[in-house]
């Protein structure tokens, strides 16, 4: 029962070539940075990434974007990554937008077994009815762009089928965790890490601290340690490493 990994070099050690991962974390908000860093020097490639974005240029999943380990990303956001922006334009990568809220059930609904569900979410929008690009041609011209989808009325209003997603791995961010993989997330980390850790088959989780069994109380548990299988504790200088992607301050 005592999930703990003596580092993140060994934890992530057996990710292979063209797995997929599920990773927690919004722009660099609880991003599993230190687990990302492991992944990169182990030098798999041709990655499958479910993610909200996908890091910055530089840091987080940005580093794998920028050394072209990355294959394919579903996510909602490109954001200010220039690199992402390029490589999916240039027809290097290939990209399902996929709207915010349908990612966030889409990786729940996996990690509880539900296969589909319905939402309104993109309804009469190329989300629904297909076309969207999902990889383009160096030249610009679309190579492979999204299916239509199954809709179906409900009480007189129409709704899309969108499908759970589980991935090989997850690796996630927590503040604190115990032994046995219970999971508390801290403020705005507790964007999409529960979720990516339910999607994940082996998820893979950094904790800033880790307690022993009986110390969390049930009613502040997060996330369940039956959906981690392996945790990594971070030095108190890897839990200080907490970047911003935009400061702004008072004139």
């Amino acid at each position: 029962m005592d999930k703990v990994w003596a580092s993140a070099d060994e934890a992530v050690a057996d990710i292979p070539d063209g797995a997929s991962l599920a990773v927690g974390g919004f722009g660099l908000s609880g991003i599993p940075d230190v687990l990302i860093q492991a992944l990169h020097a182990q030098g798999a490639t041709g990655l499958e990434v479910v993610s909200n974005n996908c890091g910055v240029d530089g840091r987080g999943l940005g580093v794998l974007l920028a050394d072209g380990r990355i294959a394919r990303v579903t996510g909602s956001y490109v954001g200010e990554n220039k690199e992402f922006a390029r490589q999916y334009l240039s027809g290097e990568l290939e990209v399902e937008l996929v709207p915010q809220g349908t990612l966030a059930e889409r990786l729940r609904a996996g990690g509880a077994g539900i296969p589909a569900f319905y939402t309104p979410a993109g309804v009469g929008t190329q989300v629904a009815r297909g076309g969207l690009p999902w990889r383009y041609t160096a030249d610009g011209a679309v190579a492979h762009a999204s299916p239509p989808k199954e809709t179906r009325d409900f009480d007189d209003r129409t709704y899309v089928l969108e499908h759970g997603i589980t991935t090989d791995f997850a690796l996630v961010r927590a503040w604190r965790g115990d032994r046995h993989g219970n999971l508390v997330f801290r403020k705005s980390s507790a964007n999409f890490n529960p979720l990516a850790a339910m999607a994940g088959r082996i998820t893979v989780a950094e904790v800033e601290e880790v307690v022993e069994p009986g110390e969390l109380s049930p009613d502040e548990i997060h996330l369940p340690g039956i959906f981690v299988q392996r945790l990594v504790v971070l030095t108190p200088a890897q839990a200080a490493d907490k970047q911003i992607e935009k400061r702004t301050v008072r004139a």
